[in-house]
């Protein structure tokens, strides 16, 4: 008697409930496997590009809007401060590193970022095709800004007012590409990086001189100081802890500036995704528990309808245990069924997930491989189904042979 198929061909009889109870399993497990994904891939995206970066300065406002727009590019800016103000930091002996950002401008969507080369020194991106850029209007572009704006070297672009890509165009000044970095896998790969003196003077705010002033400032310490500009923001890098200690506060109650830590904003950040994360976890556990009394009630029900059966096929030989290890087999495989497919609808997920990040935020959330924590998932499958089986399947060890085949 082969267990299996006698276990797959009751399964198709009962086609309706079968389908209901391997959907509701696929549905739990889905949710728990992409939201698995998700944490596991965000969290290396926020972690990976905010590394090295202990404190971000900027306009007043919002901490956290200032940590987002200023490290992960993915929202607008506080406003603009002083580069002076900026620049006094670098005197303070326990800074270590002081990186300005300049933006407000865009091309395709993509932003263009004004700053220094320690910003691509600190992010340690190398170049694929060409040159870094060495003076103003020329640019140094992300690998995905190439492949999905079609830039090549040598080309030239006229930005957009905006970080849309919306606004009016700057078409008094165009920008050159003279050089692509390699894919990194952090926020450079998406943006577009030029010198601080091209912000300014695409928007004409540049004194005369100030390329000649930012070339000195280059050659002496590898940093643009064109000290009469604003910028927006920029990312510190402290030399011991001391400086987390005391310069938050300086610059808080000292300055026109707000200082935010990237460390603490990220976690705060984190606590506030995680109430919605438990919220979908525990309703997807739900749906498990729910599936697995859907296997119960259905091997329940088919037991009840298939006394005879039972009855007749243990007066032909079978063994009980048989039996109990046929109605077992049904419910392993429609938990073996829900789990797949399961895995693949958390796929798909990400993968539409994935596709609305790509195009608000130009951020790939594409890594579809099965996670360790996927396995212990396949194992609660197995479990629930194994425990909705067996429960229904003890009464084959209560059945009457002669009072069932009398009855019947």
């Amino acid at each position: 008697m082969n267990l299996f198929k006698i276990s797959l061909a009751n399964i198709r009889e009962k086609k309706l409930n079968s389908f209901l109870s391997a959907l509701l399993l696929a549905l739990g497990i889905g949710m728990i496997s992409l939201l698995l994904l998700l944490n596991q891939q965000l969290d290396e995206q926020f972690r990976k590009n905010i590394k090295g970066i202990d404190m971000v300065v900027g306009a007043k406002g919002s901490p956290l809007q200032l940590i987002l727009s200023s490290i992960y590019q993915i929202d607008a800016p506080t406003g603009n401060v002083p580069l002076a103000e900026v620049n006094s930091l670098r005197k303070n002996p326990f800074v270590k590193t002081v990186i300005p950002l300049s933006m407000g401008d865009s091309y395709q969507g993509f932003r263009i970022l004004g700053t220094t080369p320690k910003y691509i020194e600190h992010y340690k991106v190398k170049v694929a095709e060409g040159h870094i850029h060495n003076a103003s209007m020329e640019v140094t572009v992300g690998s995905k800004v190439a492949r999905n704006a079609g830039l090549k070297i040598g080309d030239t672009f006229a930005s957009s007012h905006g970080l849309d890509g919306e606004g009016d165009q700057h078409d008094h000044k165009k920008y050159k590409v003279t050089g692509i970095f390699a894919a990194s896998g952090t926020v450079v790969d998406q943006l577009i990086i030029t010198r601080l003196s091209s912000i300014w003077d695409i928007h004409e705010h540049a004194e005369a001189g100030a390329e000649k002033h930012e070339e000195h400032h280059e050659e002496a310490g590898g940093e643009a100081e064109e000290e009469g500009q604003d910028v927006t923001s920029a990312l510190i890098q402290f030399r011991n802890p001391m400086g987390l200690m005391t310069i938050p506060r300086q610059v808080n109650t000292n300055t026109s500036m707000q200082a935010a830590l990237p460390s603490i904003e990220i976690n705060r950040l984190f606590s506030l995704l995680g109430v919605g994360i438990e919220t979908l976890r525990a309703i997807a556990l739900v749906i498990i528990t729910i599936a697995g009394v859907s296997v119960f009630v259905s091997l329940y029900n088919s037991l009840k309808e298939r006394k005879y059966e039972m009855a007749l096929m243990l007066s032909m030989g079978a063994t009980r245990t048989s039996l109990f290890l046929m109605l077992l087999i049904e419910g392993l495989f429609l938990s073996v069924v829900g789990f797949f497919a399961g895995i693949l609808l958390s796929r798909f997920g990400l993968l539409l997930f994935s596709k609305a990040a790509e195009q608000d935020f130009h951020y790939s959330l594409g890594k579809f491989a099965i996670l360790p924590e996927e396995i212990y998932l396949l194992f609660a499958a197995l479990t629930v189904g194994a425990i909705a089986a067996a429960l229904p399947s003890i009464g084959i060890y209560k059945l009457n042979i002669s009072r069932t085949l009398a009855e019947e």
